[in-house]
This record gives C-alpha cells, sequence and structure tokens, in this order.
C-alpha cells in the first residue's frame, strides 16, 4: 500500500508519499553519490550495462536494492505504488520491480521526461517480475508518479505494457489503476484510443485504495495551488481519515484514534496507515523542487509512521547547504 501525490506551481513542484510496507521491515534512508559509468549494474534480480548514476537521496526497504521514493540532483522525484492488472505477476520472470525503476529513473533522468524514457526503456528491455515483499513473497507491477521543477507525469504500468499521462496541475495515485483514455504516451502493444481500466483485474480489491485515493484528491483540490506548502502536504500524509484532512493549524487532525482493523469496504483504511496484521506507514517523503535553478531543492524523509514521526531534512551528496554541512 501506498499514496502519492504531486502539485505543480508557479515557484515549483511538490511531491509527497507515504510508503505502507509490512510492519516488520525496516527502510534505510540513503544519500548515494554519483557514479560513473561502465561495467555491470545489479538491480535487484536484472543485471544491465551501468550506465552511471546522479547524486540522489531516498529509502529503500533494508533487502532491496531499488528504492520506495526518493529525489536527486536535478530536482527529479519519483514514487511508486503497487497495482493489481490482468496479467499475473507471479507467473513473470523475475525482472525488474518498481522499487528498481525509481532508482534507476533517478539515477538517470535530469527531468521528469528523462526519467520516464528511461523508465519505459528498461521496462522493454527487461519486464517486470520477482518479489516485492519479503514477508509474503507476493510480486507486483507499479504506477509511479515522476516529477520536476515543472513538470510531471502519471506512469502506469502491466508488465512490459504501460501508459503515461502528463501532469497539468495535481495528480493523486494510490493501488489501483487510475488513468482511462487521458493518457498520451503508450508501449507500442497498447493500442490508441485504449481504455487502460480494461487492464485492471475485475477481481482487484480497490476499495481500501479508493478511500486514500479520494482523501488525497481532496487534500489537492481543497487547497488553491498557491497555498499548497510542505507543511499543509504532512498534514495530509498524517491523516487518519477522522475529521478534516488537516492544516498544519489544525493540531488534531492527525491525533484520531487510530483504526485498529482493514475492512474490505475500506473502513479502518487511511492515508496514514496502522492496520494490525496488514501494513503501516514506514516511510514518507516531501520534497519541493523549485523552478529557480538558484534556490536550495528542499526534500523531507520521515522514518516510520509520520503521525509520531518527525520530518527530517535530506540531500543528495554534495548538495547540503554550507550552513547545514559545518560540523
Amino acid at each position: 500500500m501506498c499514496d502519492t501525490l504531486c502539485a505543480i506551481r508557479p515557484a515549483g513542484t511538490l511531491f509527497a508519499k507515504n510508503s505502507d510496507r509490512p510492519s516488520t521491515e525496516a527502510q534505510l534512508i540513503e544519500a548515494l553519490p554519483p557514479r560513473s559509468g561502465g561495467g555491470t549494474l545489479r538491480a535487484e534480480y536484472a543485471e544491465m550495462p551501468d550506465a552511471g548514476a546522479y547524486a540522489l537521496s531516498g529509502s529503500r526497504p533494508d533487502w532491496l536494492w531499488g528504492l520506495e521514493h526518493g529525489v536527486n540532483e536535478h530536482r527529479v522525484a519519483i514514487g511508486n505504488e503497487k497495482t493489481w492488472t490482468t496479467l499475473d505477476p507471479a507467473k513473470e520472470p523475475e525482472a525488474l520491480i518498481g522499487m528498481d525503476l525509481v532508482r534507476l529513473g533517478l539515477e538517470r533522468g535530469a527531468t521528469a521526461d528523462e526519467a520516464l524514457d528511461v523508465m519505459t526503456s528498461l521496462l522493454a528491455e527487461h519486464g517486470q517480475g520477482g518479489v516485492c515483499d519479503r514477508t509474503t513473497g507476493e510480486s507486483y507491477f507499479s504506477s509511479f508518479i515522476i516529477a520536476d521543477p515543472k513538470a510531471a507525469w502519471v506512469l502506469e504500468t502491466s508488465g512490459r505494457s504501460w501508459v503515461a499521462a502528463p501532469v497539468s496541475e495535481t495528480a493523486a495515485i494510490s493501488n489501483r489503476l487510475t488513468l482511462r483514455t487521458e493518457w498520451t504516451r503508450s508501449s507500442p502493444d497498447v493500442a490508441a484510443g485504449t481504455d487502460w481500466d480494461s487492464f485492471r483485474h475485475p477481481d482487484a480489491p480497490t476499495a481500501h485504495a479508493d478511500v486514500r485515493l479520494a482523501a488525497s484528491r481532496a487534500c489537492l483540490a481543497a487547497t488553491p495551488l498557491a497555498d499548497l506548502t510542505p507543511a499543509r502536504l504532512a498534514a495530509h500524509l498524517r491523516d487518519h481519515g477522522e475529521g478534516p484532512w488537516g492544516a498544519p493549524d489544525e493540531p488534531d487532525a492527525a491525533s484520531s484514534a487510530l483504526p485498529g482493523e482493514y475492512r474490505p469496504d475500506g473502513a479502518g483504511v487511511s492515508v496514514c496507515m496502522h492496520i494490525r496484521g496488514f501494513q503501516n506507514t514506514t516511510a514518507s517523503i516531501i520534497a519541493d523542487l523549485p523552478a529557480d535553478p538558484g534556490a536550495p531543492l528542499r526534500a523531507w524523509v520521515a522514518p516510520g509512521n509520520p503521525c509520531v514521526s518527525v520530518f527530517v531534512p535530506v540531500f543528495p551528496p554534495d548538495a547540503v547547504p554550507a550552513a547545514l554541512a559545518d560540523p
């Protein structure tokens, strides 16, 4: 489970994600330096020529090579979501997984357009497959938001098949396919005019994703773009689904009783997840990607449940402001 959203404002783009994973799985917050190309690169299961890497920072499950979310030195931010489609991922051979694609997009993309090209080219070459959840042994495909200071894309996949739609102002995704016919780019096997929702598995359990997706869309719709701030997104990522989604000056918006169980109708499911026997929010990110090249990149990560954690600033290597770099 996860929730990702973005908003493109005149001053730049805001990006945020809650990563919902098994509650016993640790996530590592890493700052990865740039890397020269050459030799062979091994992702979680797939090998490929190493094309080098931009500096980046991000969060990853401790056993995976790839990232749940992150931001690179060129102000590109990416996060992914588990989705269900008519293609069974458990029957696919080991290849790339969604978290690999997040990291590879950040390593090789200096803009959202470049990252999209990188990720879809690698999908065409390697496909998707392999265990993504060590606790359950589950395999799955992914959707993504790919953002930079001036543009963003929603990318949704099913094996090697994919469609992508540009973001006009705001976008939110959760654990379900969201695109229909509004996509503008696709893999060669997706015919023009195809309703991408036809790739959604008819028995896919989307009720819980629908609840959280509606909350994220309401947050974006209820706030003028000029008033969207990192603090407002932090309040949303801490939302427990009771009462208003909250602004920073509404302290009780993130202190309601925790839902105790998951129910098929979506009750008990919220953007900030605490579901016994299911999944918890185990890491979060907020990134402010300024359009002014002279303004600093700002990103914050919260380890663990964001409602009881703090968002701490992170920077790609060599991008730490001098005032913060001094010991």
